[in-house]
């Protein structure tokens, strides 16, 4: 009797340590083959908060049990072009949140293609409100993966209420080692990027 109590026990440890293992250690073999919208199932960091997209939509509570939320959509603008060198072809879109006030602040991100899946890039702030025209690779022959998103906002001092109605458009390039975005200047003529 006592034997088999024995026996019982470190069963039930190992099958316990077992369990405690695998959730541990998170499942590295991601499966090759992604979905066509699986860059939509991916986390992006926006000021300083990682948010997971499901289906490119995400809500969360600005603070543990608060009725105001985070909502994070995915709003488009799609370009996709090889950011890092990599030879895969990244996916570059526009995410639009809103923090419970009357404010749409829209952010570029980038989807990272790897042999796994997607990782998602910190979000770019381009603005409250305003009105995104185009998402292309920068004109400049000297830009390497730059980026550019064009887009029309307002006039400094002019209400939210007025219509975006001056372009504007920000260059931007990934850091293939931090997947964060960096500002290029548009008409550098110094090294090449």
């Amino acid at each position: 009797m006592k034997r088999s109590l024995i026996l019982l026990s470190i069963v039930i440890v190992l099958i316990g340590g077992y369990f405690m293992w695998n959730s541990y250690y998170p499942k590295t073999n991601l499966p090759e083959e992604q979905t066509a919208d699986s860059y939509k199932n991916i986390t992006f960091t926006i000021d300083g908060r990682d948010i997971k997209l499901t289906d490119g939509f995400s809500e969360m509570e600005i603070v543990p049990e608060s009725a105001s939320k985070i909502t994070t959509r995915y709003f488009g603008n799609e370009f996709k072009t090889d950011l890092n060198d990599d030879g895969l072809e990244d996916i570059v879109f526009l995410l639009t949140q809103e923090q419970g006030g009357s404010g749409t602040f829209f952010y570029a991100v980038a989807a990272i293609k790897t042999d796994t899946g997607y990782v998602g890039s910190d979000g770019y702030l381009l603005g409250d409100r305003i009105s995104p025209q185009t998402t292309n690779l920068s004109p400049n022959p000297d830009h390497k993966n730059v980026i550019v998103v064009n887009y029309a906002d307002r006039l400094p001092g002019e209400p939210m209420t007025a219509d975006p109605s001056i372009g504007k458009s920000v260059y931007l390039k990934i850091d293939p080692e931090t997947n964060r975005w960096e500002i290029v200047v548009p008409d550098f003529e110094g090294e090449t990027l």
